[in-house]
């Protein structure tokens, strides 16, 4: 046998290229890089006379291993171009690309749109590299042989991946949604205890954009948008890993996904699509390098729907120990993998999709029936799976936003109750849950006024949240509320860090320096905070407090009148018109507070009375707030409304009561 034979080289993989005979001299470019690149590509000008157009053309779409369709304004109106790219759909290959700016027709518009209008043809431009990257991710081809790398160091190679269809990890110890993590308790300590570094400390810097929803089904949409979010809360625990969270926000809408990591400011990017029926699964994934578009990794998983938790697994497996090769060794990126899982979750895909859709109408954030909503969705995966400690902690979270919302002050208790035993089961199902510690101490502080209860809850889910910029933002308000306003400061810059497109971030921030003093902060956190979502609620209000300790009473006025909330509306105006002189108006500011909120509203009341000069109003309104339990009490250590009542005796003995 001669010399060779026993190594065959591997087939080439085989692309179809879809495209409008008009745009030919667009198409060719296209055609050309792809061959260049190492591909056997299939375009209508290799048909040789004779040939049956129809039944060659079929063979070819269906053996492809990738459809790339070029979308043009002639294209998007041929049934031809059409047809192969509803093929290349539901085959699940397709790479769309649009080479004069034209959207995608509708029913391909869920999938992630490659524009390159303004290529040049040239090889080496970033968008040949995208062409490229997006091309070999479907075609599951591997990245050429690299050249001499124009860096200073060179790259540490990554460990080698899993067998396609295996995994390296077992499943028993690696559960997405979470399960215990690889290697024990220990190693997750010892990062947390400052081992093996901090995120801070030479982490590498990612982000896992939503992936897309390519079932057709809209009402799907929960289950991809889920799984990347569960990739990101594990890729979060890892030590080494700095994961940003891309917020939805008019900041991102319409940005392709390059433009997305370079505006979180990091270096690489983990997207992909999910397909699912009723009983199988489908999920692509890739990681990519922001700078120069570099594939770092990719693959396919197919399977039965309840493998779905170890795709998940081998997934975030593959990404973390790719990306810590770069800065570790290889025995430290394995055990790097220890924090890497999500802890507290299930392994019944029943349980997992109700709590997926739970978590779907938590990030709405709508309130009210949508909240009770989530809450019947996580109730549901309890159901399907009573020792899901991730579900026992969200429907915590959810009882206690229904909690807050309440305006009856029975439900409210009863509210934070429940809230209290659904957070103390899912900490004893799961220590290591970070949403069980939080909702906690939530709830402890804010339904019990207990703040020294509530400390330890805040401390521990701090220590396990460490990567999570949501969770950040919370504890720093915790912190805020107290007289560590350091400490609050620097946890809310953190969270800002991780979490730099969230409008809800910069609203907390706003919120943070507000009860810190520091005006000039909150204008500017807040106006933030509306440029990235310009409908958030109680944003002005901040701004209508801030500009009145500035001494703008007529610019706080102004503010008051954009307040979102009612409640907050009212109680700046009845303060800003008091400034300016207008008594009567501040009084029917005052009067409308009483008369839509009663009692619900006692700490407000007495912002106002405080800052009309009337100081026994206002400690009897204060007093009636402890007896009521009112959250806004929380305030009353640090808010400069208040700051009138500051060396009355009366005043001094509530914040003793307190606990401040």
């Amino acid at each position: 046998m001669e010399s060779g034979d026993d190594n065959p080289a591997p087939p080439r993989p085989v692309l179809f290229v879809s495209y409008s005979r008009t745009d030919l001299v667009h198409a060719r470019p296209v055609i050309d890089l792809l061959e260049q690149a190492g591909f056997d590509v299939w375009w209508d000008g290799r048909l040789e006379g004779g040939e049956n157009y129809l039944q060659t053309t079929e063979h070819a779409l269906e053996t492809s291993d990738c459809v790339v369709v070029l979308w043009s304004a002639t294209s998007v109106n041929s049934h031809w171009v059409r047809d192969e790219a509803q093929r290349g759909r539901e085959r699940g290959c397709l790479v769309p690309l649009t080479i004069d700016g034209t959207m995608a027709p509708l029913g391909f518009r869920q999938f992630q749109l490659l524009d390159i209008s303004s290529w040049d043809g040239a090889a080496t431009s970033p968008e040949a590299a995208r062409i490229l990257v997006a091309v070999r991710a479907k075609a599951g081809a591997p990245m050429p042989t690299p050249g001499p790398a124009p860096v200073s160091a060179p790259r540490a190679p990554a460990p080698p991946l899993p067998p396609a269809g295996g995994l390296a990890l077992s499943r028993r110890s690696l559960m997405i949604g979470g399960a215990a993590a690889v290697g024990g308790a220990g190693l997750l300590g010892a990062w947390q205890f400052g081992l093996f570094g901090s995120p801070a400390s030479a982490a590498i810097s990612m982000v896992v954009l939503p992936f897309g929803n390519e079932t057709g089904d809209p009402d799907k949409k929960y289950f991809s948008d889920g799984l990347s979010r569960e990739l990101r809360a594990v890729l979060a625990r890892n030590p080494r890993l700095k994961v940003a969270a891309p917020a939805s926000s008019n900041a991102i809408e319409g940005e392709d996904d390059f433009a997305i990591g370079r505006k979180l400011g990091v270096s690489n990017i983990l997207r992909g699509g999910v397909q699912r029926d009723a009983e199988r699964v489908r999920v692509t994934a890739e990681l990519v390098a922001i700078d120069n578009g570099e594939l770092l990794w990719a693959k396919s998983f197919d399977g039965a729907l309840e493998d779905v938790f170890a795709v998940q697994s081998e997934i975030a497996e593959a990404v973390a120990v790719s990306l810590v090769a770069e800065i570790a060794s290889d025995a430290e990126a394995k055990q790097s993998l220890a924090a890497q899982s999500e802890i507290g979750g299930t392994q019944d895909v029943e349980a997992y999709e109700a709590f997926l859709r739970g978590m779907a109408l938590y990030d709405l954030g709508a309130g009210g029936d949508s909240n009770r909503s989530g809450l019947a969705q996580f109730d549901a995966a309890i159901a399907a799976d009573p020792d899901y400690a991730a579900a026992h902690a969200m429907r915590a979270t959810m009882l206690l936003n229904l909690a807050v919302e309440s305006s009856n002050a029975a439900e409210t208790r009863r509210l934070f109750a429940e809230a209290i035993a659904a957070a103390k089961r899912a900490i004893a199902l799961e220590k290591r849950l970070a949403q069980g510690h939080l909702a906690l101490g939530f709830a402890l502080n804010n339904g019990q006024l207990n703040r020294a209860a509530a400390l330890p809850s805040y401390q521990i889910a701090e220590q396990l949240g460490a990567g999570d910029g949501d969770l950040l933002r919370q504890v720093a308000t915790f912190y805020s509320y107290g007289a560590e306003h350091q400490r609050a400061g620097q946890i809310i810059e953190t969270a800002l860090e991780l979490d730099p497109l969230n409008a809800r971030a910069f609203r907390s921030a706003g919120f943070v320096a507000l009860l810190a003093h520091d005006y000039p902060k909150v204008i500017s956190r807040m106006e933030r905070a509306l440029e990235l979502n310009p409908t958030l609620a109680s944003v002005y209000y901040a701004m209508a407090v801030a500009r009145l300790m500035q001494g703008d009473a007529a610019g706080a006025l102004t503010l008051a009148g954009k307040e979102r909330t009612p409640i907050f509306r009212l109680t700046a105006t009845a303060i800003a018109a008091a400034r300016l002189g207008d008594a009567a108006g501040s009084a029917r500011a005052f009067d409308q507070t009483v008369a839509d909120y009663g009692d619900a509203s006692l700490y407000q009341q007495a912002q106002i009375k405080a800052q009309q000069g009337d100081t026994a109003a206002a400690l009897a309104l204060l007093g009636r707030a402890i007896s009521e339990v009112d959250p806004g009490l929380l305030w009353a250590p640090n808010d400069p409304l208040l700051d009138p009542l500051r060396g009355e005796p009366a005043f001094k003995d509530l914040l003793i009561r307190l606990g401040s």
